[in-house]
């Protein structure tokens, strides 16, 4: 399990010593862990090392889930570009009932983050309205930046086009459509207690008096990848349909030409390059523990006490909480522990879909809350707060937490439990 280790030591120690998250780019630190793996591991030829760590890179899994991120990557930018971002923020703003703001600004991030598939996106696009509104209205700005924040991370876990979801479920072998559902039952009365509480707090701000105008256009191409997906359309059709939607209409509405349609795919799929990387390093790096005995190794000590399906599943959550606290990034998470989990559920019997639930809402509710996350720092720039001051406010990320743990001891859904 060494290489594990030098990844966390080389990223999560030198961090903490350069009281920066970011000042070690997470692909070094897997470059470094990788290497020392294939060193370590021996007893073969070097050539046979090297081949190990490729077919391990280079699996089914991991090469759907790279035309998953590629198709995404496209997508999410050709429809920023495009301007379907500001088009659907202010169809959901206009919707917002009087005297509901806390509620509606968490119902629109909610809708926003389920449409785009990306917290960070949906906390650039919101943050700065619910700052400024808060500034309007006398609300306390860490409060309504934590609004959004809370509700971005409803669609990074349910999302079909989120990257965590896609890796849960390519891990775990269970459709899109399937894991939603599960996920749903857990997660929903979640958003449904957090959003009757903003409801009780916010019954006396007022709504916001400017809003853009809503070109309604623009907004298909988020309705239409999340109705086709909850309908159980393949999610590599859904991507493309959503590109070429983004395309005709970007075209006809003037938004780019032909050129500046494929710049925006072409620096979609650039932007997705980091993770690319990291999934296929991370993938070749756990395929040398696996076959060093590594995975046996952390089978055998979180299952030493497991009785049964509950244990499992908390196994699972743990396991995968641990390793995004010091990651900072819950795909990065999910795709370090995806292949142990899936191995702790097949020996315990736990329903892949879940265990892809699980996975993907511990993940989430752990990234919700540490303050060198992308996510927060990110709110906690464009509101110009320190990320310690928003934490407190986070009620969602604290309810999907107390929601996911219930749901295991209390075997719910109890279809798949």
């Amino acid at each position: 399990m060494s290489p594990l280790g030098v990844f966390i030591i080389l990223y999560l120690v030198t961090s903490i010593i350069a009281g920066d998250f970011y000042k070690v780019p997470i692909t070094v630190a897997f470059m470094v862990s990788s290497i020392y793996a294939i060193l370590i591991h021996r007893g073969r030829p070097l050539k046979e090392r090297i081949d190990t760590f490729s077919r391990g890179a280079a699996t089914r899994q991991m090469m759907l889930m790279i035309w998953i991120f590629v198709l995404a990557g496209a997508f999410a930018n050709s429809a920023k570009v495009m301007g379907s971002i500001d088009a659907t923020v202010n169809l959901t703003l206009v919707c917002l009932p009087p005297q509901m703001l806390l509620a509606g600004l968490f119902v629109a991030a909610c809708f926003i983050s389920l449409s785009i598939g990306t917290s960070v996106g949906t906390i650039v696009a919101l943050t700065p309205i619910a700052a400024g509104v808060a500034q309007q209205t006398g609300t306390d700005i860490a409060m309504m930046t934590a609004v959004v924040v809370g509700g971005s991370f409803f669609g990074d876990n349910l999302s079909f086009i989120s990257d965590t979801t896609i890796v849960a479920t390519s891990t775990q072998g269970c459709r899109l459509s399937d894991k939603f559902r599960v996920n749903s039952f857990i997660v929903a009365p979640a958003a449904l207690v957090v959003c009757i509480i903003y409801f009780l707090m916010g019954a006396e701000v007022q709504a916001p008096q400017q809003i853009g105008s809503v070109q309604w256009i623009k907004v298909i191409p988020y309705l239409a990848v999340l109705i086709t997906a909850i309908f159980g359309m393949n999610v590599m059709a859904v991507l493309t349909l959503g590109i070429l939607l983004t395309g005709i209409i970007g075209l006809l509405t003037g938004a780019f030409d032909i050129f500046g349609w494929m710049k925006a795919m072409g620096d979609g799929i650039i932007g997705m390059g980091e993770l690319i990387i990291i999934t296929m390093m991370a993938g070749g790096m756990l395929e040398l523990i696996k076959q060093q005995g590594g995975i046996d190794f952390i089978i055998e000590r979180m299952t030493r006490h497991i009785r049964g399906k509950r244990g499992a599943e908390l196994s699972i959550g743990t396991l995968v909480a641990l390793v995004d606290v010091c990651t900072a990034n819950n795909t990065v998470a999910i795709i370090t522990v995806g292949g142990i989990s899936k191995q702790i559920g097949d020996r315990y019997g736990v329903d892949n879909k879940k265990a892809a639930s699980i996975l993907d809402t511990f993940s989430c509710f752990v990234q919700g809350l540490i303050p060198y996350g992308a996510q927060l720092l990110m709110a906690a720039g464009l509101a110009m707060l320190n990320p310690v001051s928003i934490i407190p406010y986070l009620y969602y990320p604290f309810a999907i937490g107390i929601a996911a743990v219930l749901s295991i001891l209390f075997r719910y859904p109890r279809r798949y439990s």
